[in-house]
């Protein structure tokens, strides 16, 4: 169960919180504007020459219904994806499958050149449903082309991302949708984000709105260039963005099953609202990279799997709509530290995390941290961290409101490991029936509200 703030964000009584803060900031500042093109919460993209347009206002395709936009789908871009830099992915079709959480009468998508090194030149685009799992292959009346400013070709500057012109498609929720692409010429490194959990798919030539999927014969565990999926939602009024690591992006589910516990707690969510239960109807969308910490990024510039002190605006602050967060991060902050981590300077990390959401009105909800035992990087020491961060999570003096995942899934007769049911088998990553516990888990009332006032 999830428990209630206890009273406002409290502040780190350590003598380095100032240092950090400072450090934060400029991370804060850096990794924002080295990622241009930013869509905003209305639809609008600011592109790299600072110019404004309105990514749905603009072409045919827009559409002319009622709704609330909110994003159904969406995912982090990680890094440059290997064997890629010198020619991208020029002369292929990339079909990405993606899962929906929630349904609309029109869609829009965003792509993403964060870690190109040269403009991305995309000339045909489509969106369409999938007929069925496991295949590239399309219902094909539901294909539709997409356009970007009522232009078919649209051409990404490095490290930017575009937003696409609505379609109008019928979306159901809980449905795969297959997105494609095709770039005619070299573009150096393609942005992607590895371990899916999800088979999509790449042909040769330009195959963007064939609906057999026959030519799709490369398969891929990854996500190219499509950062997130919106719709025009009647059935929500806003986004819930779960923002973590591996244990947030599911790396130990199922493969092409939906079995991250963001994907149990949006069927949760729904079924919940059909029931006619009094919670939110809100859709829910994972930005979770596997290996990710709240205050260390990989190499690279822009850095390879990000700090999410530094990727926090982007990947969570900036998605659709967005009505709450709920932070799930810190377990790699402990097992990658070549040291001994620092309790106090991960929670000032989170604290910053939710200071960011509160100064945009957005309420934030964090777990504790689960159990490790038993994996190759425990030893008592960073136990000891463990339980010193989850006390002051309990405590109140983290978060507007507390999932205690550490307690759903520990075993009750060893806390400090998970119990048999719930262990994918390494110690770290939960299984199926551990992601479902954690959606179980929750609280759905902790939905409820906005980020408490600042004095």
């Amino acid at each position: 169960m999830t428990r209630r703030h206890a009273g406002g964000v409290g502040v780190s009584p350590t003598r380095h919180s100032a240092l950090l803060s400072a450090i934060i900031a400029v991370i804060v500042a850096v990794s924002t504007a080295i990622y241009v093109g930013v869509a905003s919460d209305d639809g609008s993209i600011t592109s790299a020459s600072g110019q404004s347009r309105e990514g749905t206002g603009r072409g045919p395709a827009a559409p002319a219904s009622t709704g609330i936009w909110v994003g159904a789908w969406s995912a982090s871009p990680v890094g440059a994806e290997p064997g890629t830099e010198v020619k991208g992915l020029a002369g292929h079709s990339v079909r990405n499958v993606v899962h929906t959480s929630v349904g609309g009468t029109s869609a829009r998508i965003t792509l993403s050149n964060l870690y190109g090194q040269a403009r991305l030149t995309i000339t045909h685009a489509s969106v369409a449903l999938s007929a069925g799992p496991g295949t590239a292959a399309a219902v094909a009346e539901t294909m539709r082309r997409l356009t970007f400013g009522g232009n078919a070709t649209v051409v990404i500057p490095p490290g930017g991302q575009v937003l696409s012109d609505a379609v109008h498609l019928t979306v159901p929720a809980d449905a795969d949708l297959l997105v494609t692409t095709y770039s005619p010429t070299a573009s150096g490194p393609v942005t992607y984000h590895p371990h899916a959990r999800q088979t999509s798919y790449v042909a040769q030539g330009d195959l963007t709105e064939d609906a057999t999927g026959v030519a799709y014969t490369g398969q891929v565990d990854a996500w190219r260039y499509l950062t997130a999926l919106d719709v025009l939602s009647h059935e929500s009024e806003g986004t819930v963005v779960v923002f973590g690591d591996s244990l947030t992006d599911g790396i130990s589910s199922t493969r092409n099953a939906n079995h991250r516990w963001t994907d149990f707690l949006s069927r949760r969510l729904r079924a919940a609202v059909a029931s006619g239960a009094n919670v939110p109807r809100y859709s829910v969308v994972n930005q979770g990279i596997s290996g990710n910490q709240i205050l260390a990024s990989g190499s690279g510039r822009p850095a390879d799997n990000q700090a999410g002190i530094g990727r926090f605006h982007r990947d969570a602050l900036s998605r659709t709509n967005v009505k709450v967060v709920v932070i799930d991060l810190g377990v790699n902050d402990i097992l990658r530290n070549p040291n001994l981590a620092d309790p106090d300077r991960i929670l000032d990390g989170l604290r910053a995390l939710v200071r960011q959401a509160h100064a945009r009105g957005i309420k934030v909800i964090g777990a504790t941290l689960m159990p490790f035992q038993g994996h190759r990087g425990y030893t008592d020491a960073r136990e000891n961290v463990r339980q010193q961060i989850n006390a002051e999570i309990r405590a109140g003096r983290v978060f507007d409101a507390v999932a205690d995942f550490d307690k759903a899934l520990r075993d009750p007769y060893n806390p400090r490991k998970f119990r048999p049911v719930y262990d994918s088998g390494d110690h770290l990553h939960p299984s199926d029936k551990g992601y479902e516990a954690m959606a179980r888990s929750f609280d759905l009332d902790d939905l409820k509200g906005s980020a408490p006032a600042e004095l």
